[in-house]
């Protein structure tokens, strides 16, 4: 009976902990949809705490501090160093987010991102093995999750930002695979699977103009208007998307 009385203590306090973390992470989810990137990260990192080694916990952090990084400015070396810095963390918590659960598709999609944005800032030419890792974690992602748009959407980005050079330049780094065919496969696979994301739309939209298909350019650029508004970023797309779509209005 005592065994019996100890094991049901410890499934109530199992429950109770799993329930803890989940509100916590609610929270944290609550804030940073509504682009309260500090808040969200304060909840984190008090549930990080609380329930260490968690794997939904790491790979927020590492979506958190993406997202920070992406808007901290750069004028300065200083503060270019110090996005770097907030890049690789964000990096470590999605690391850590892998090695704590090799079966989480978000953790690889988050690294991939984290990895993807210290690509851009070194130069993505000069770290051939960090975007092979990014493929490979976009991969996996998929592979564990196939309805998981965003990342065939950062697969997507990768081809196209190999794309801007020639084939001859990317075959001695080992990254001749990244080509604007598959960009556009995996933008409209990203979209039809999550087809509400403005980033999604206006991606694929600059894909279709390096195409010079531009009827498709702006289908895709008029259809990003009436979404609705789910990353910071958003709104300045939109403007940036009508802008592009005056642009191309003439255009066959």
């Amino acid at each position: 009976m005592k065994s019996l009385a100890l094991s049901i203590t410890v499934l109530c306090l199992t429950a109770f902990s799993t329930q803890g973390l989940q509100e916590l992470i609610n929270q944290s989810d609550t804030l940073f949809d509504k682009f309260d990137n500090k808040g969200a990260l304060e909840i984190l990192l008090k549930a990080n705490q609380e329930y260490p080694h968690n794997s939904p916990v790491f790979w927020r952090l590492c979506r958190v501090e993406t997202h920070i990084a992406d808007h901290m400015p750069v004028t300065t070396d200083q503060q270019k160093k110090a996005q770097l810095g907030t890049y690789t963390l964000a990096y470590d918590y999605a690391d850590s987010a892998v090695m704590t659960n090799p079966k989480s598709s978000m953790a690889y999609t988050y690294r991939a991102v984290a990895n993807g944005k210290i690509a851009l800032f070194k130069g993505v030419f000069s770290v051939a093995p960090i975007v092979k890792q990014v493929r490979n974690d976009c991969e996996e992602a998929i592979k564990l999750d196939p309805s998981n748009a965003i990342a065939y959407y950062v697969l997507g980005r990768t081809h196209a930002k190999l794309a801007e050079k020639p084939s001859i330049f990317l075959w001695p780094l080992g990254l001749s695979w990244g080509n604007m065919k598959d960009a556009i496969k995996f933008y409209n696979k990203a979209i039809s699977l999550d087809p509400n994301f403005v980033m999604f739309h206006y991606d694929l939209a600059k894909a279709y103009i390096r195409e010079d298909e531009y009827k498709a350019a702006r289908d895709q650029l008029q259809a990003l208007s009436g979404l609705p508004v789910l990353d910071q970023d958003d709104d300045s797309l939109k403007v940036e998307a009508s802008k592009l779509l005056n642009e191309i209005k003439d255009k066959k």
